[in-house]
């Protein structure tokens, strides 16, 4: 493990902003995440409506809107530490007191927060695991997680350049009778520049960099929703074939 990755996660267990608590710290130890239920009065000192990012990786998403809504809490979950490491060393210099990060699985969220604790979820650019059902973030195993800790008819919005997982996603919520507020596939053409929308991750400069179109889908989540998957045939994204390594180098021309 490099110095600087070694340096990062130092960091991170110093930075007040970061919580820190494995799954097998949860499962196998018996141990209990001391904010669950008290993310408002424990951390953020304030009544306001709760907002996660899950697979958050830098955090710009997770920081980026807790600048814009500084009337709601924002928490950026990823297992990956020394990614979330840029988001939470610049929230914690600009003195930003909406934001925190979690390290852990989406996987255990209902160990971190209450029923009805959270009332919005992100979900930006995840990999849309084409041939992986369970490990889609959109997917009705994840979404029936959600449940668990968002309020009644909870927000979920989907930000992606993958038209797998748009549709994927889209057509599980008609299956399931989500309510479907915003649904585009070609997001910065048909809705413009929304201050919400237009934040964009390192990751999404690359595909619109590609000529990719952006999508986007803000559906409800109403805790009676009875989850279904879509019996239905999605084409491959295919330029999604070359591994991270290799469309970096198309995306620079090598």
């Amino acid at each position: 493990m490099g110095k600087n990755k070694l340096k990062k996660f130092a960091d991170m267990d110093a930075l007040p902003n970061v919580f820190q608590l494995s799954y097998n710290e949860i499962l196998h130890d018996g141990a209990t995440f001391p904010m669950r239920g008290r993310w408002r009065d424990g951390y953020f000192h304030n009544a306001n409506p709760i907002v996660l990012e899950l697979g958050c990786g830098k955090g710009e998403y997770t920081v980026g809107l807790a600048r814009r809504f500084p009337d709601k809490n924002f928490i950026g979950i990823d297992i990956k530490g020394a990614r979330m490491w840029t988001g939470a060393t610049e929230a914690h210099a600009c003195g930003m007191r909406n934001v925190a990060f979690l390290r852990t699985g989406i996987n255990a969220i209902e160990h971190f927060f209450m029923p009805g604790e959270v009332n919005e979820i992100w979900i930006t650019f995840a990999d849309p695991q084409m041939k992986k059902v369970n490990k889609r973030l959109t997917s009705t195993y994840f979404l029936s997680l959600y449940k668990k800790v968002l309020v009644d008819g909870g927000t979920v919005h989907l930000k992606t350049d993958s038209n797998f997982l748009y549709t994927y996603t889209r057509l599980m919520a008609e299956k399931s009778g989500l309510p479907i507020e915003v649904a585009t596939a070609n997001l910065y053409s048909e809705i413009g520049d929304d201050p919400i929308l237009s934040i964009k991750t390192y990751y999404e400069r690359q595909w619109l960099a590609r000529g990719i179109d952006i999508k986007y889908l803000r559906f409800r989540l109403p805790s009676a929703a009875q989850l279904a998957e879509p019996d239905v045939e999605i084409e491959f994204d295919t330029y999604r074939s070359y591994g991270r390594q290799k469309r970096s180098e198309l995306d620079m021309g090598m």
